[in-house]
């Protein structure tokens, strides 16, 4: 079964999914975000880092421990303001959604290259370092197509560098 490239495509997309669940939690506790001008009250008292404005859109370097603000009809207030049940709610939300994010890019990217990665294996009916390098580099430029040339060309030094690094680090023999 696991000769099939869809079922290897399939498998990576879903461990891909998986692990940027995983890694989406993780990153929830410290994010950049964007809030509509102004980004915080005058009155906030948490120390928080604020970018340049840029269409009446401000970056906010918010850390896990910051006070996160909810925009309402009524204006910005700050989450720690509300009840703790809600408190939780906006946590977690704000988790979920972060995470199912990263893991949509995550499976669709392990889903990509693992995709590419047994086509051109089947083509050249060989199993080497060159299957993943060359993957690496199509699933980079076809990641960054939408900057240009230059930047497909970046994305596939990138991640054929990059695949060719885990690559050989998975194909060194182990020490037993």
């Amino acid at each position: 079964m696991m000769e099939s490239c869809y079922a290897k495509t399939a498998m990576a997309g879903v461990a891909g999914f998986g692990l940027g669940g995983m890694f989406g939690i993780f990153m929830a506790s410290v994010c950049i975000s964007a809030f509509p001008h102004p980004p915080l009250p005058p009155s906030a008292s948490t120390p928080t880092t604020v970018f340049p404005k840029t269409d009446n859109v401000s970056l906010v370097l918010q850390m896990a421990y910051d006070t996160p603000f909810q925009t309402t009809p009524q204006g910005t207030t700050p989450v720690s303001s509300l009840p703790l049940k809600k408190q939780l709610a906006h946590g977690f939300k704000d988790m979920g959604k972060r995470s199912y994010s990263t893991a949509k890019n995550f499976g669709a990217v392990g889903a990509l290259f693992s995709g590419i990665e047994c086509g051109i294996e089947g083509l050249r009916a060989k199993n080497d370092l060159g299957n993943g390098v060359a993957a690496g580099c199509l699933t980079g430029a076809i990641l960054a197509r939408n900057g240009g040339p230059q930047a497909a060309a970046v994305g596939c030094a990138g991640f054929a560098a990059f695949s060719a690094a885990i690559d050989t680090w998975m194909r060194m023999p182990k020490d037993e």
